[in-house]
């Protein structure tokens, strides 16, 4: 009888967030598989998506944060200057005899700063969070310059080895031309930015507060209502968003190993890309830390794809960047009208329309009244 029972249960539809997560999965599988079939080469080694991931872990992280912080209804576009403040002062820290305990604590203070300063003035004293987060990036950038106004390298030795730590994985290399076995690398900050992902996908999935996230996003009224704190939400939003700007900025400086003014330059506007990619929309309530990360995914297999073609100008990447972007935003819009409107059907005018098999089979008959109580106490 349960048997039965699963069998003859109806499926629920799936979510907005889980559709366009879907859509975004499949066109990176097809997109990378063209480029496999297409170019060959590099596209058929594991080595080249663990490349990508380990020249993007940093990126996987803010976007997560930036995910969180738009599925709430606001932006956070302070998370690049962030990261550049966190590797500049880290690294002199470093150099300076600090302890990369201590350099990984500072990290992660100076994002919690950030995070806390911008999360109250949006969420409490309800202030734009495009105008906070902006005032947030040009002061982190300020801030870098005066921690340092030449770029420094990490001169730590621990650190230096820490760099130096990869993953090897054999079983996903590939043999060289001369025979030997060159195994599949990947480094430890690949293994922090998943275990990030991980994490954030179970709070918006599992947590209270990952649900307040939704419910706040989706319609702040009505979140109100039904008695979500959205002040305090917020709050946590901007400042998770800090704590994982300050995570990547350490992230990005083990894989850099040297602290510039103009590091993670443009994070901000390609992890909201990412985000937008992924499933995420700007008006809130959609989105999924899984889909962002094949967003972050995709970004990198175009930049890949534009190089492999030859183009290694820096202006076709941000126009194919550009490109895709608009391209999801215009698919993520489609479809969500379709879904709002019943699907392809219902756009079709009247007069173009064929009868379906129900409506074909099912005479038309003239409507009848509807007895019902007021009727027949009318006839008493």
């Amino acid at each position: 009888m349960k048997r039965n029972d699963k069998s003859l249960r109806r499926r629920e539809p799936m979510t907005d967030t889980m559709l366009l997560m879907t859509i975004t999965i499949a066109i990176f599988f097809a997109m990378y598989f063209a480029a496999m079939a297409i170019w060959g080469g590099g596209f058929l080694r594991w080595q080249r998506v663990f490349d990508m991931l380990n020249d993007n872990a940093a990126l996987i992280i803010i976007s997560c944060g930036l995910t969180v912080v738009m599925i709430g209804g606001g932006i956070d576009i302070s998370v690049g200057g962030v990261i550049a403040l966190v590797v500049m002062s880290c690294v002199v820290h470093l150099n300076a005899g600090g302890s990369i305990l201590s350099a990984a604590l500072l990290a992660i203070g100076i994002g919690l700063g950030f995070g806390l300063v911008q999360g109250f003035l949006i969420s409490y004293l309800e202030i734009q969070p495009f105008i906070i987060t902006l005032a947030g990036m040009f002061f982190a950038r300020g801030m870098t310059t005066i921690v340092s106004v030449k770029p420094q390298k990490v001169a730590h030795e621990g650190f230096k080895l820490l760099m130096k730590t990869k993953i090897e994985m054999p079983w996903l290399g590939y043999i060289a031309k001369k025979g030997n076995l060159v195994p599949a690398r990947m480094e430890i900050g690949v293994v922090v930015a998943l275990v990030i992902v991980v994490l954030v996908f179970f709070m918006l999935r599992k947590t209270k507060l990952g649900r307040s996230f939704y419910a706040v996003g989706g319609n702040s009224n009505s979140a109100l209502m039904l008695g979500v704190n959205v002040k305090r939400t917020r709050f946590f939003s901007y400042v998770l968003s800090g704590l994982l700007a300050g995570i990547a900025g350490f992230v990005f400086m083990m894989h850099t190993g040297a602290g510039n003014a103009s590091n993670a330059s443009g994070a901000e506007m390609n992890a909201i890309a990412s985000s937008i990619i992924g499933g995420t929309l700007l008006s809130g309530g959609v989105g999924n830390v899984l889909g962002t990360l094949f967003g972050v995914m995709t970004l990198a297999t175009i930049n890949a794809i534009v190089t492999t073609s030859g183009l290694r100008d820096p202006w076709w990447q941000e126009i194919t960047v550009g490109a895709l972007l608009c391209f999801f935003i215009v698919l993520q819009s489609v479809v969500l009208t379709l879904r709002g409107k019943g699907g392809i059907r219902q756009m079709i005018p009247a007069w173009m329309k064929l009868p379906g098999k129900a409506e074909a089979a099912k005479p038309v008959e003239m409507a009848e009244p509807a007895e019902g109580p007021a009727e027949e106490e009318a006839g008493e």
